[in-house]
Protein backbone atom coordinates (compact mmCIF):
# COMPACT_ATOMS: atom_id res chain seq x y z
CA UNK A 1 0.00 0.00 0.00
CA UNK A 2 1.70 3.17 -0.81
CA UNK A 3 1.69 6.35 1.16
CA UNK A 4 -1.34 8.37 0.59
CA UNK A 5 -2.09 12.30 2.14
CA UNK A 6 -4.59 12.20 4.94
CA UNK A 7 -5.83 14.65 7.73
CA UNK A 8 -1.71 16.64 8.83
CA UNK A 9 -0.44 17.39 12.28
CA UNK A 10 2.73 19.38 12.63
CA UNK A 11 5.47 18.89 15.22
CA UNK A 12 7.94 21.03 16.31
CA UNK A 13 11.30 19.88 16.30
CA UNK A 14 14.55 22.42 16.47
CA UNK A 15 18.25 21.91 17.46
CA UNK A 16 19.92 24.43 20.35
CA UNK A 17 21.93 26.98 19.00
CA UNK A 18 25.41 26.31 18.54
CA UNK A 19 27.91 27.65 20.65
CA UNK A 20 31.81 27.81 20.81
CA UNK A 21 33.88 26.26 23.24
CA UNK A 22 36.61 24.36 24.16
CA UNK A 23 35.64 21.11 25.61
CA UNK A 24 37.09 19.42 28.53
CA UNK A 25 36.17 15.99 29.99
CA UNK A 26 34.47 16.03 34.02
CA UNK A 27 32.54 13.99 36.13
CA UNK A 28 28.98 14.18 36.82
CA UNK A 29 28.90 15.16 40.36
CA UNK A 30 25.07 15.50 41.16
CA UNK A 31 24.49 13.68 44.12
CA UNK A 32 21.88 10.72 43.43
CA UNK A 33 18.80 11.85 46.52
CA UNK A 34 18.85 8.93 48.19
CA UNK A 35 15.89 10.69 50.43
CA UNK A 36 13.58 10.48 47.57
CA UNK A 37 11.87 6.89 47.62
CA UNK A 38 12.04 5.19 44.13
CA UNK A 39 9.83 2.87 43.28
CA UNK A 40 8.32 1.07 40.31
CA UNK A 41 6.59 3.55 37.92
CA UNK A 42 3.12 2.73 37.66
CA UNK A 43 1.73 2.49 33.86
CA UNK A 44 -1.58 4.34 33.67
CA UNK A 45 -3.27 3.05 30.62
CA UNK A 46 -4.08 5.89 27.39
CA UNK A 47 -6.01 5.50 24.42
CA UNK A 48 -3.79 5.10 21.71
CA UNK A 49 -4.24 6.96 18.09
CA UNK A 50 -6.02 4.62 15.56
CA UNK A 51 -4.54 4.37 12.26
CA UNK A 52 -7.66 4.14 9.30
CA UNK A 53 -4.78 4.16 6.46
CA UNK A 54 -1.21 3.92 5.97
CA UNK A 55 -0.51 7.18 6.96
CA UNK A 56 -0.12 8.98 10.25
CA UNK A 57 -2.99 11.21 11.26
CA UNK A 58 -4.08 13.55 14.63
CA UNK A 59 -3.99 12.18 17.80
CA UNK A 60 -7.16 12.07 19.03
CA UNK A 61 -7.40 11.53 22.73
CA UNK A 62 -11.01 12.38 23.07
CA UNK A 63 -10.83 14.83 26.64
CA UNK A 64 -10.58 18.84 26.74
CA UNK A 65 -8.26 17.75 29.90
CA UNK A 66 -5.55 15.96 27.47
CA UNK A 67 -5.93 18.56 24.78
CA UNK A 68 -5.43 21.38 27.76
CA UNK A 69 -2.16 19.37 28.82
CA UNK A 70 -0.65 18.77 25.29
CA UNK A 71 -0.52 22.44 24.92
CA UNK A 72 1.01 22.77 28.28
CA UNK A 73 4.06 20.92 27.73
CA UNK A 74 4.46 21.56 24.28
CA UNK A 75 4.87 25.07 25.53
CA UNK A 76 7.24 24.54 27.57
CA UNK A 77 9.35 22.31 24.96
CA UNK A 78 9.28 25.10 22.68
CA UNK A 79 11.08 27.54 24.69
CA UNK A 80 13.25 25.43 26.24
CA UNK A 81 14.41 24.04 22.45
CA UNK A 82 14.12 27.80 21.26
CA UNK A 83 16.24 29.07 24.27
CA UNK A 84 18.68 32.67 22.92
CA UNK A 85 21.10 31.36 25.23
CA UNK A 86 21.59 28.24 25.94
CA UNK A 87 24.08 28.42 28.77
CA UNK A 88 20.83 29.66 31.08
CA UNK A 89 19.98 25.99 30.73
CA UNK A 90 16.75 24.51 31.01
CA UNK A 91 16.26 25.20 34.61
CA UNK A 92 15.13 29.58 33.48
CA UNK A 93 12.62 27.99 31.61
CA UNK A 94 11.10 26.40 33.84
CA UNK A 95 11.57 28.84 37.01
CA UNK A 96 10.13 31.81 34.66
CA UNK A 97 7.00 29.83 34.11
CA UNK A 98 6.36 29.33 37.78
CA UNK A 99 7.61 32.76 38.17
CA UNK A 100 4.11 33.35 35.60
CA UNK A 101 1.99 31.72 37.94
CA UNK A 102 2.10 28.64 36.25
CA UNK A 103 2.21 25.08 38.28
CA UNK A 104 4.24 22.12 36.46
CA UNK A 105 3.34 19.02 37.13
CA UNK A 106 5.48 15.61 37.04
CA UNK A 107 3.56 14.45 33.91
CA UNK A 108 4.01 17.70 32.47
CA UNK A 109 7.75 17.58 32.80
CA UNK A 110 8.25 13.57 31.89
CA UNK A 111 6.42 14.55 28.56
CA UNK A 112 8.82 17.40 27.94
CA UNK A 113 11.69 15.06 29.05
CA UNK A 114 10.32 12.55 26.36
CA UNK A 115 10.18 15.06 23.80
CA UNK A 116 13.64 16.43 24.32
CA UNK A 117 15.66 12.87 23.92
CA UNK A 118 13.21 12.27 21.07
CA UNK A 119 15.39 15.09 19.09
CA UNK A 120 18.56 14.35 20.50
CA UNK A 121 18.61 17.44 23.07
CA UNK A 122 20.03 15.30 26.16
CA UNK A 123 21.77 17.96 27.82
CA UNK A 124 18.47 19.83 28.38
CA UNK A 125 16.26 16.70 29.06
CA UNK A 126 19.53 16.33 32.45
CA UNK A 127 18.65 19.12 33.00
CA UNK A 128 14.80 19.00 33.64
CA UNK A 129 15.46 16.22 35.84
CA UNK A 130 18.09 17.75 37.89
CA UNK A 131 15.62 20.93 38.39
CA UNK A 132 13.26 17.99 39.43
CA UNK A 133 16.12 16.61 41.62
CA UNK A 134 16.50 19.90 43.74
CA UNK A 135 12.67 19.78 44.24
CA UNK A 136 12.25 16.08 45.95
CA UNK A 137 9.63 17.20 48.41
CA UNK A 138 7.04 17.75 45.39
CA UNK A 139 8.21 15.10 42.84
CA UNK A 140 8.85 11.09 43.68
CA UNK A 141 11.99 10.04 41.70
CA UNK A 142 10.68 6.57 40.55
CA UNK A 143 13.33 4.05 39.21
CA UNK A 144 12.46 4.31 35.78
CA UNK A 145 13.56 8.18 36.56
CA UNK A 146 16.48 6.82 37.61
CA UNK A 147 17.01 4.76 34.62
CA UNK A 148 16.32 7.68 32.17
CA UNK A 149 19.18 9.98 33.94
CA UNK A 150 21.82 7.45 34.15
CA UNK A 151 20.92 6.62 29.76
CA UNK A 152 21.39 10.79 29.79
CA UNK A 153 24.17 11.55 32.21
CA UNK A 154 26.22 8.77 29.53
CA UNK A 155 25.22 10.98 26.88
CA UNK A 156 26.13 14.44 27.90
CA UNK A 157 28.51 13.74 30.31
CA UNK A 158 29.93 10.12 29.44
CA UNK A 159 30.55 6.39 30.85
CA UNK A 160 32.70 7.63 33.30
CA UNK A 161 29.89 9.61 35.25
CA UNK A 162 27.17 7.50 34.42
CA UNK A 163 29.10 4.77 36.55
CA UNK A 164 29.84 7.75 39.23
CA UNK A 165 25.89 7.96 38.87
CA UNK A 166 25.65 4.21 39.19
CA UNK A 167 27.56 3.83 41.75
CA UNK A 168 25.86 6.23 44.37
CA UNK A 169 22.00 4.61 43.98
CA UNK A 170 21.66 2.15 47.10
CA UNK A 171 22.12 -1.60 45.72
CA UNK A 172 19.09 -2.22 47.13
CA UNK A 173 17.04 -0.07 45.17
CA UNK A 174 18.99 -1.03 41.44
CA UNK A 175 16.20 -2.88 39.68
CA UNK A 176 16.74 -4.20 36.00
CA UNK A 177 15.80 -0.89 34.37
CA UNK A 178 18.95 0.78 36.09
CA UNK A 179 21.30 -2.21 34.86
CA UNK A 180 19.73 -1.89 31.65
CA UNK A 181 20.30 1.56 31.05
CA UNK A 182 23.93 1.18 31.88
CA UNK A 183 24.62 -1.74 30.27
CA UNK A 184 23.03 0.17 27.28
CA UNK A 185 25.86 3.27 27.78
CA UNK A 186 28.28 0.25 27.47
CA UNK A 187 26.88 -0.84 24.42
CA UNK A 188 26.39 2.30 22.75
CA UNK A 189 30.17 2.95 24.11
CA UNK A 190 31.12 -0.12 22.26
CA UNK A 191 32.50 -1.43 25.50
CA UNK A 192 32.49 -4.89 25.27
CA UNK A 193 34.06 -6.18 28.47
CA UNK A 194 32.32 -3.78 30.66
CA UNK A 195 28.92 -4.83 29.15
CA UNK A 196 29.62 -8.92 28.99
CA UNK A 197 30.57 -8.73 32.84
CA UNK A 198 27.56 -6.55 33.47
CA UNK A 199 25.36 -8.95 31.60
CA UNK A 200 26.90 -11.58 33.73
CA UNK A 201 26.10 -9.75 37.00
CA UNK A 202 22.73 -9.74 35.53
CA UNK A 203 22.21 -12.74 34.89
CA UNK A 204 23.29 -13.71 38.67
CA UNK A 205 20.57 -11.16 39.50
CA UNK A 206 17.69 -12.67 37.32
CA UNK A 207 17.75 -9.41 35.83
CA UNK A 208 18.18 -11.06 32.18
CA UNK A 209 15.28 -13.13 32.04
CA UNK A 210 13.66 -11.35 29.10
CA UNK A 211 14.12 -10.10 25.42
CA UNK A 212 15.52 -6.56 26.56
CA UNK A 213 18.93 -7.42 27.97
CA UNK A 214 19.62 -9.46 25.13
CA UNK A 215 18.68 -7.08 22.45
CA UNK A 216 21.00 -4.69 23.93
CA UNK A 217 24.22 -7.12 23.26
CA UNK A 218 22.79 -8.54 20.01
CA UNK A 219 22.87 -4.80 18.96
CA UNK A 220 26.68 -4.27 20.29
CA UNK A 221 27.61 -7.26 18.10
CA UNK A 222 25.81 -6.32 15.65
CA UNK A 223 27.87 -2.75 15.43
CA UNK A 224 31.10 -4.83 16.06
CA UNK A 225 30.13 -6.83 13.19
CA UNK A 226 30.77 -9.83 15.34
CA UNK A 227 28.15 -12.03 14.15
CA UNK A 228 29.00 -15.37 15.71
CA UNK A 229 28.14 -14.05 18.97
CA UNK A 230 25.28 -12.79 17.55
CA UNK A 231 24.51 -16.39 16.87
CA UNK A 232 25.42 -17.30 20.59
CA UNK A 233 23.00 -15.03 22.02
CA UNK A 234 20.09 -16.40 19.89
CA UNK A 235 21.50 -19.52 20.85
CA UNK A 236 21.04 -18.68 24.22
CA UNK A 237 17.43 -17.28 23.92
CA UNK A 238 16.34 -20.21 22.40
CA UNK A 239 17.75 -22.41 25.10
CA UNK A 240 16.47 -20.40 27.88
CA UNK A 241 13.19 -20.20 26.27
CA UNK A 242 13.37 -16.36 26.63
CA UNK A 243 10.34 -14.67 23.65
CA UNK A 244 11.92 -13.00 21.08
CA UNK A 245 10.46 -9.51 20.36
CA UNK A 246 9.74 -7.41 17.43
CA UNK A 247 13.32 -5.73 18.16
CA UNK A 248 15.36 -9.29 18.80
CA UNK A 249 13.83 -10.41 15.53
CA UNK A 250 14.81 -7.33 13.44
CA UNK A 251 18.34 -7.31 14.71
CA UNK A 252 18.44 -11.04 14.30
CA UNK A 253 17.17 -10.50 10.32
CA UNK A 254 20.23 -7.84 10.21
CA UNK A 255 22.64 -9.72 11.30
CA UNK A 256 22.01 -12.44 8.33
CA UNK A 257 21.65 -9.91 5.85
CA UNK A 258 24.87 -8.31 6.63
CA UNK A 259 26.76 -11.48 6.39
CA UNK A 260 25.48 -11.53 2.89
CA UNK A 261 22.69 -14.19 3.21
CA UNK A 262 19.30 -13.77 1.54
CA UNK A 263 18.51 -17.45 2.61
CA UNK A 264 19.41 -16.87 6.03
CA UNK A 265 17.61 -13.66 6.30
CA UNK A 266 14.63 -14.72 4.90
CA UNK A 267 14.28 -17.60 6.57
CA UNK A 268 13.97 -15.86 9.98
CA UNK A 269 11.48 -13.74 8.39
CA UNK A 270 10.16 -17.06 8.06
CA UNK A 271 10.12 -17.47 11.58
CA UNK A 272 9.16 -14.31 12.75
CA UNK A 273 5.76 -14.53 10.69
CA UNK A 274 4.58 -17.98 12.65
CA UNK A 275 5.10 -16.43 15.74
CA UNK A 276 1.67 -15.43 16.22
CA UNK A 277 2.83 -12.62 19.52
CA UNK A 278 4.77 -10.68 16.45
CA UNK A 279 3.93 -8.23 14.31
CA UNK A 280 6.64 -7.24 12.00
CA UNK A 281 6.57 -3.14 11.81
CA UNK A 282 8.23 -1.01 9.61
CA UNK A 283 11.62 -1.13 10.97
CA UNK A 284 11.18 -4.94 9.48
CA UNK A 285 10.97 -4.16 6.28
CA UNK A 286 13.31 -1.01 6.02
CA UNK A 287 16.19 -3.55 7.36
CA UNK A 288 15.19 -6.18 4.50
CA UNK A 289 15.20 -3.45 2.37
CA UNK A 290 18.75 -1.88 2.90
CA UNK A 291 20.13 -5.54 3.15
CA UNK A 292 18.67 -6.51 -0.64
CA UNK A 293 19.60 -3.41 -1.52
CA UNK A 294 23.46 -4.37 -0.23
CA UNK A 295 22.88 -7.80 -2.14
CA UNK A 296 21.57 -6.05 -5.18
CA UNK A 297 18.13 -7.40 -5.35
CA UNK A 298 16.58 -3.94 -5.71
CA UNK A 299 12.92 -5.52 -6.54
CA UNK A 300 13.02 -6.97 -3.46
CA UNK A 301 14.04 -4.18 -2.00
CA UNK A 302 11.58 -1.61 -3.32
CA UNK A 303 8.81 -4.55 -2.41
CA UNK A 304 9.87 -4.08 1.34
CA UNK A 305 9.67 -0.17 1.12
CA UNK A 306 6.13 -0.55 -0.10
CA UNK A 307 5.52 -2.53 2.82
CA UNK A 308 7.33 0.25 5.37
CA UNK A 309 4.77 2.92 3.34
CA UNK A 310 2.18 0.46 4.83
CA UNK A 311 2.93 0.29 8.44
CA UNK A 312 3.25 4.30 8.90
CA UNK A 313 1.22 4.83 11.77
CA UNK A 314 0.72 7.75 13.96
CA UNK A 315 2.99 10.27 14.59
CA UNK A 316 6.10 8.88 14.05
CA UNK A 317 8.58 10.62 11.65
CA UNK A 318 11.95 8.54 11.35
CA UNK A 319 10.25 6.33 8.38
CA UNK A 320 10.01 9.18 5.96
CA UNK A 321 13.54 9.47 6.36
CA UNK A 322 14.65 5.88 6.14
CA UNK A 323 12.39 5.65 3.29
CA UNK A 324 14.48 9.06 1.28
CA UNK A 325 17.56 7.23 2.18
CA UNK A 326 16.59 3.68 0.86
CA UNK A 327 14.66 4.56 -1.84
CA UNK A 328 18.12 6.84 -2.64
CA UNK A 329 20.18 3.71 -2.77
CA UNK A 330 17.98 2.01 -5.21
CA UNK A 331 18.79 5.19 -7.58
CA UNK A 332 15.38 5.95 -7.94
CA UNK A 333 14.73 9.67 -7.42
CA UNK A 334 11.39 9.94 -8.53
CA UNK A 335 9.98 7.87 -5.52
CA UNK A 336 12.62 9.93 -3.13
CA UNK A 337 10.51 12.93 -3.97
CA UNK A 338 7.29 11.32 -3.92
CA UNK A 339 7.33 10.34 -0.43
CA UNK A 340 8.66 13.85 0.23
CA UNK A 341 5.81 15.30 -0.99
CA UNK A 342 3.44 13.10 0.90
CA UNK A 343 5.88 13.89 4.07
CA UNK A 344 5.03 17.69 3.41
CA UNK A 345 1.34 17.46 3.19
CA UNK A 346 1.33 14.71 6.56
CA UNK A 347 3.62 17.23 8.83
CA UNK A 348 3.45 20.88 7.24
CA UNK A 349 6.33 21.65 9.75
CA UNK A 350 9.69 20.04 7.93
CA UNK A 351 12.42 19.51 11.50
CA UNK A 352 16.18 19.76 10.55
CA UNK A 353 16.48 16.61 10.76
CA UNK A 354 13.58 16.15 7.94
CA UNK A 355 15.70 18.34 5.93
CA UNK A 356 19.02 17.15 6.20
CA UNK A 357 17.58 13.01 5.15
CA UNK A 358 16.48 14.40 1.90
CA UNK A 359 19.20 16.58 1.43
CA UNK A 360 21.61 13.77 2.05
CA UNK A 361 19.69 11.26 -0.25
CA UNK A 362 19.67 13.63 -3.26
CA UNK A 363 23.56 14.57 -2.61
CA UNK A 364 24.08 10.66 -2.79
CA UNK A 365 22.14 10.74 -5.72
CA UNK A 366 24.22 13.33 -7.75
CA UNK A 367 21.05 15.26 -7.56
CA UNK A 368 23.06 18.44 -6.42
CA UNK A 369 20.48 21.26 -8.45
CA UNK A 370 17.78 19.34 -6.32
CA UNK A 371 19.96 19.73 -2.87
CA UNK A 372 21.05 23.23 -3.45
CA UNK A 373 17.13 24.04 -4.07
CA UNK A 374 15.89 22.10 -0.78
CA UNK A 375 18.91 23.81 0.87
CA UNK A 376 17.45 27.07 -0.29
CA UNK A 377 14.15 26.30 1.30
CA UNK A 378 15.61 25.30 4.81
CA UNK A 379 17.32 28.33 5.01
CA UNK A 380 13.79 30.16 4.46
CA UNK A 381 11.80 28.19 7.05
CA UNK A 382 14.87 26.61 9.53
CA UNK A 383 13.77 27.39 13.03
CA UNK A 384 17.41 26.60 14.18
CA UNK A 385 20.76 26.42 12.27
CA UNK A 386 21.75 22.95 11.80
CA UNK A 387 25.27 22.53 10.63
CA UNK A 388 25.11 19.47 9.41
CA UNK A 389 23.15 20.36 6.95
CA UNK A 390 25.53 22.38 5.30
CA UNK A 391 28.21 20.26 5.92
CA UNK A 392 26.53 18.28 3.18
CA UNK A 393 26.61 20.62 0.09
CA UNK A 394 30.35 21.55 1.76
CA UNK A 395 31.78 18.28 1.51
CA UNK A 396 30.33 17.75 -1.89
CA UNK A 397 31.32 21.12 -3.22
CA UNK A 398 35.58 20.14 -1.47
CA UNK A 399 35.29 16.67 -3.24
CA UNK A 400 34.59 18.20 -6.42
CA UNK A 401 37.45 20.60 -6.57
CA UNK A 402 35.22 23.33 -5.65
CA UNK A 403 36.37 25.08 -2.67
CA UNK A 404 35.55 28.20 -3.24
CA UNK A 405 31.96 27.05 -3.56
CA UNK A 406 32.59 25.12 -0.27
CA UNK A 407 34.18 28.52 1.62
CA UNK A 408 31.11 30.77 0.39
CA UNK A 409 28.38 28.38 1.80
CA UNK A 410 30.62 28.24 4.71
CA UNK A 411 30.86 32.29 5.17
CA UNK A 412 27.08 32.58 4.19
CA UNK A 413 26.73 29.95 7.59
CA UNK A 414 28.49 32.19 10.30
CA UNK A 415 27.09 35.85 9.05
CA UNK A 416 23.50 34.04 9.05
CA UNK A 417 24.60 32.99 12.90
CA UNK A 418 25.27 29.07 12.23
CA UNK A 419 28.15 27.93 14.06
CA UNK A 420 30.23 25.53 12.58
CA UNK A 421 30.81 21.86 13.83
CA UNK A 422 34.22 19.46 13.96
CA UNK A 423 33.00 18.66 10.74
CA UNK A 424 32.90 21.59 8.69
CA UNK A 425 36.03 22.67 9.65
CA UNK A 426 38.04 19.39 8.68
CA UNK A 427 35.77 19.69 5.19
CA UNK A 428 37.80 23.23 4.52
CA UNK A 429 41.04 21.29 5.60
CA UNK A 430 40.19 18.55 3.09
CA UNK A 431 40.57 21.42 0.31
CA UNK A 432 43.00 22.72 1.44
CA UNK A 433 44.73 19.22 1.61
CA UNK A 434 43.92 18.81 -1.81
CA UNK A 435 45.29 22.06 -3.33
CA UNK A 436 48.73 21.64 -0.66
CA UNK A 437 47.98 24.23 1.51
CA UNK A 438 48.81 22.25 4.65
CA UNK A 439 49.37 25.66 7.01
CA UNK A 440 45.73 26.49 6.32
CA UNK A 441 44.68 22.73 6.90
CA UNK A 442 46.31 22.89 10.50
CA UNK A 443 44.33 26.14 11.21
CA UNK A 444 41.14 24.55 10.15
CA UNK A 445 41.79 21.44 12.44
CA UNK A 446 43.00 23.76 14.98
CA UNK A 447 39.39 25.48 14.84
CA UNK A 448 38.04 22.10 14.62
CA UNK A 449 39.49 21.79 18.46
CA UNK A 450 37.34 24.72 19.43
CA UNK A 451 33.79 24.21 18.51
CA UNK A 452 30.82 22.57 19.96
CA UNK A 453 30.78 18.94 19.60
CA UNK A 454 34.93 18.65 19.73
CA UNK A 455 34.66 16.38 22.51
CA UNK A 456 34.19 13.21 20.69
CA UNK A 457 35.59 14.28 17.51
CA UNK A 458 38.77 12.69 16.36
CA UNK A 459 40.43 13.97 12.81
CA UNK A 460 40.04 10.97 9.92
CA UNK A 461 43.18 9.16 10.41
CA UNK A 462 43.49 9.37 6.16
CA UNK A 463 43.60 13.40 6.59
CA UNK A 464 46.06 13.07 9.33
CA UNK A 465 48.62 10.74 7.46
CA UNK A 466 48.49 13.01 4.50
CA UNK A 467 49.36 15.94 6.56
CA UNK A 468 52.01 13.85 8.28
CA UNK A 469 53.77 12.93 4.60
CA UNK A 470 53.67 16.64 3.43
CA UNK A 471 55.42 17.69 7.07
CA UNK A 472 58.45 14.87 6.56
CA UNK A 473 58.70 15.10 3.01
CA UNK A 474 58.92 19.19 3.61
CA UNK A 475 61.34 19.23 6.81
CA UNK A 476 58.41 20.83 8.11
CA UNK A 477 58.58 20.63 12.04
CA UNK A 478 56.77 23.35 13.01
CA UNK A 479 53.86 21.90 11.35
CA UNK A 480 53.79 18.61 12.11
CA UNK A 481 54.37 19.74 15.78
CA UNK A 482 50.69 21.92 15.23
CA UNK A 483 49.42 18.45 14.13
CA UNK A 484 50.34 16.79 17.15
CA UNK A 485 48.76 18.97 19.15
CA UNK A 486 45.56 18.29 17.49
CA UNK A 487 46.13 14.74 18.10
CA UNK A 488 46.85 15.26 21.59
CA UNK A 489 43.83 17.51 22.41
CA UNK A 490 41.55 15.18 20.75
CA UNK A 491 43.04 11.87 22.67
CA UNK A 492 43.67 10.31 19.65
CA UNK A 493 47.14 9.06 21.32
CA UNK A 494 45.74 7.30 24.09
CA UNK A 495 43.08 5.50 21.30
CA UNK A 496 44.98 2.47 20.08
CA UNK A 497 42.89 1.42 17.20
CA UNK A 498 43.13 5.00 16.08
CA UNK A 499 46.75 5.06 16.31
CA UNK A 500 46.48 2.11 14.01
CA UNK A 501 45.18 3.62 10.88
CA UNK A 502 47.60 6.72 11.09
CA UNK A 503 50.59 4.39 9.61
CA UNK A 504 48.37 2.68 7.39
CA UNK A 505 46.93 6.16 6.14
CA UNK A 506 50.38 7.45 5.77
CA UNK A 507 51.05 4.75 2.88
CA UNK A 508 48.27 5.23 1.19
CA UNK A 509 47.21 8.68 1.48
CA UNK A 510 48.29 9.96 -1.77
CA UNK A 511 46.35 7.12 -3.47
CA UNK A 512 43.07 7.12 -1.49
CA UNK A 513 40.57 8.96 -0.98
CA UNK A 514 39.84 12.16 1.59
CA UNK A 515 37.01 10.84 3.30
CA UNK A 516 35.80 7.99 5.04
CA UNK A 517 33.96 5.11 3.38
CA UNK A 518 31.21 5.76 5.76
CA UNK A 519 29.24 9.13 5.81
CA UNK A 520 26.51 10.68 8.15
CA UNK A 521 23.57 9.50 5.31
CA UNK A 522 24.71 5.69 5.55
CA UNK A 523 21.98 3.89 7.04
CA UNK A 524 23.05 2.29 10.11
CA UNK A 525 20.92 -0.16 11.17
CA UNK A 526 22.13 -1.23 14.10
CA UNK A 527 21.87 2.53 15.45
CA UNK A 528 18.19 2.16 14.55
CA UNK A 529 18.18 -1.06 16.43
CA UNK A 530 19.79 1.20 19.50
CA UNK A 531 17.50 3.89 19.36
CA UNK A 532 14.68 2.11 19.14
CA UNK A 533 15.95 -0.06 21.87
CA UNK A 534 16.00 3.29 24.34
CA UNK A 535 12.32 3.23 24.50
CA UNK A 536 12.33 0.59 26.12
CA UNK A 537 14.42 0.74 28.73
Amino acid sequence: MLLQPTISQSHPHHHHTFTLFLSSSHSYSHSFPISTPISTLKRNPKNQPIAKCAISQVYSYGTVDYEKRRVKWSHIYKRISLMKDPEKGASSVLNQWENEGNRLTKWDLCRVVKELRKFRLHKYALEVYEWMNNRGERFRITSSDTAIQLDLIAKVHGIPSAEDYFLKVPDSLKDNRIYGALLNAYARAKMTEKAESLITVMRDKGYANHALAFNVMLTLYLKLKDYDKVDMVVSEMKERQIPFDIYSYNIWLSSCGSQGSVEKMEQVYHQMKLDRSIIPNWTTFSTMASMYVKMDEIEKAEECLKKVEGRITGRDRAPYHFLFSIYGSTGNKEEVYRVWNIYKQVFPFIPNLGYHALISTLVRLGDIPGAERFYDEWLSVKASFDPRITNLLMSWYSRKGLSEKAEALFREMVEMGGKPNPTTFEILAEGHIRGGRIKEALSCLSNAILSEGAKHWKPKPVNVGTILKACEEEDDMASKEVLLGVLRHTGCFENEAYMSYISLSNRTASDGPLTENRTDDDVDVAEIMLSQLQGSL
